[in-house]
């Protein structure tokens, strides 16, 4: 295909595939006692690109069900997620030396029955492309590989996808066209929209993260999606983006959803809005607040994906159908919690109440303060100046919060035109100490929940929001008001917490992340220059700055 047939600009890959283990394809058949490997299989897609698979599949001969692993990271490269990110929680006999990055471990899949294919999507390493990414022209590629997979002699005919992150979210991409062949599936913590979940937080760039993963997706022999240049020339959410959104309620085939509280700024966002959004009448959500790769590897959590493939790829009759449909960890504290079982997500035993903070007091209540004051701090941060507001509210009695958050803000910054604000919260012991949980897969200090905005991307999509989940459009760019301070209504990122008798819940407001890390840790950084002089928050009288939280009905 040359570049003119194809739709996105494109350039040449920055890193090579020899350079990181890379070796041209050589087709063999490699016979173990338990598993025979068919090395770099080439399927050719309807648009001449090519996938390279590697195929694990059992010895007997009667037919196998199909699970597959679309990934970027590149099928010949067995990666120990242990040895890569220390702090990750994955323990080495927790997958074997024919694990890929994020994906299924063919020594536990095999034995059981299953054909495990790992694919090297069209355009990366050595499959032919040019290479996209979460494209329509990529679903599609995904597509023929699962059609191919489906009619193959080893086949069953069943197809179920699994693995973490961008494995999950070509799940998505994929499962809205409706393979025939496409029985179940298993996202596991992936994005389902690009633009608000990785590119631009409430509209903010994101500067760590969303530069840094398209390098590693880019591994290749041919010319790749310019995605830096298509960033920098969509600031808005136009069709470009869009095409990088999942069509969620096309999706119906069955689904076992897991989330996390801990994945704020990447996947957690966009793992509850697929589950929520889907149209599968079979599908379960199970929601943890730990570290992703652990989890998704935890011996008894490959159990329960066994479960469900069983039942989907194999029409065993397990006591899946029976599970909760949605089982959501309430922590407590760092690897602490309870999971309350439901029917649904959103929970439905939810009522949502508002806390009103207080500028002059730096308290938040039920009751809105009705003198109208103001507290300031540095937009930038400032040797001389506050560079945050805190507010806590102490809980009498035994709270849980579990849902969608959002924050109603009156602020005004006299010296910009335009201003970011980073919204974070916490959790305050009795004790007084700020209490810790799992964060972006690797930390171990994290908040209960995160939230942001530029101010001109404040408007909301009035079809897309909810009662209890702003969405804003990002079509335009909105000045600050003039008159008197700006509104702006904060998505904040679902989590699931208790908070005891006297326990606090603390907001912080500040002009730049929440959390710092040193360079070069990977996450959710926003090193924007938009920014000037103070940033001032309005409360009380007309200024009715609130907090709206997801209160959950305890029965204890």
């Amino acid at each position: 295909m040359s570049r003119s047939e194809f739709p996105y600009p494109l350039r040449p890959p920055r890193r090579v595939p020899e350079a990181h283990r890379g070796s041209p394809p050589n087709p063999r058949t490699e016979t173990r006692t338990d598993m025979i490997i068919d090395r770099d299989v080439e399927i050719v897609t309807r648009a001449g690109r090519t996938v390279q698979a590697d195929v694990y599949r059992p010895v007997a001969t009667d037919p196998a069900a199909v699970i597959i692993a679309w990934s970027p990271y590149g099928k010949h490269d067995p990666a120990p997620i242990g040895q890569i990110y220390p702090a990750s929680g994955v323990l080495p006999e927790h997958m074997s030396e024919l694990t890929t990055f994020e994906g299924p471990d063919p020594v536990f899949w095999v034995p059981r029955g299953y054909a495990v294919v790992i694919a090297d999507i069209p355009g990366t390493w050595f499959a032919r492309g040019p290479a996209s990414y979460i494209s329509p022209e990529e679903a599609q590629d995904f597509y023929d590989l699962i059609e191919w997979a489906g009619v193959q002699s080893w086949s069953n005919g069943k197809v179920g996808l699994s693995g973490v992150s961008y494995l999950t979210v070509a799940q998505w991409q994929v499962a809205a066209l409706a393979p025939p062949h496409l029985a179940a599936i298993n996202p596991w913590e992936g994005w389902s929209d690009t633009y608000r979940e990785v590119a631009r937080h409430g509209g903010i760039p994101e500067t760590s993260f969303w530069p840094y993963i398209w390098e590693r997706w880019g591994a290749s022999t041919g010319l790749i999606e310019d995605l830096e240049q298509e960033t920098q020339e969509h600031p808005f959410f136009d069709e470009f983006w869009a095409s990088k959104a999942a069509d969620l309620e096309r999706i119906t085939v069955p689904a076992f959803v897991v989330a996390s509280w801990s994945d704020q700024g990447l996947h957690t966002r966009g793992t509850l809005e697929g589950f929520r959004r889907i149209s599968s009448p079979q599908k379960w959500l199970y929601v943890h607040g730990r570290k992703k790769w652990a989890e998704y590897y935890l011996p008894e959590n490959v159990e329960r994906q066994a479960a469900f493939f069983d039942r989907f790829l194999k029409g065993i009759d397990n006591d899946v159908e029976s599970w909760p449909r949605v089982l959501a960890e309430v922590r407590t504290d760092y690897y602490e919690g309870e999971f309350v079982a439901s029917t649904e997500w959103p929970l439905p035993d939810i009522e949502y109440r508002a806390l009103y903070p207080d500028a002059a007091t730096g308290q938040m209540d039920e009751e809105a303060p009705s003198d109208e004051t103001k507290a300031s701090y540095h937009g930038l941060g400032d040797p001389f100046a506050p560079d945050r507001l805190v507010f806590e509210h102490r809980f009498e009695h035994a709270t849980d919060i579990v849902g969608h958050s959002r924050a109603v803000l009156f602020m005004s910054a006299p010296e910009a035109d335009d201003m970011d604000v980073f919204v974070g919260l916490f959790k305050r012991d009795t004790a007084g100490r700020i209490v810790p949980f799992a964060y972006f897969a690797q930390f171990e200090d994290g908040p209960v929940a995160l939230g942001w905005i530029r101010a001109s991307h404040r408007e909301l999509d009035e079809e897309r929001s909810t009662p209890f989940l702003p969405v804003l459009a990002h079509q335009r760019a909105l000045p600050l008001e003039q008159t008197g301070p700006t509104r702006l209504e904060i998505e904040i990122l679902p989590s699931g917490t208790r908070f005891e008798a006297g326990d606090s819940l603390v907001l912080v407001l500040q002009g730049y992340d929440i959390k710092h890390y040193r360079k070069p840790l990977v996450y959710s950084r926003h090193e924007s220059d938009t920014n000037t002089g103070p940033q001032i928050l309005h409360t009380g009288g007309r200024h009715d700055s609130h907090l709206v939280l997801p209160i959950r009905r305890r029965t204890d």
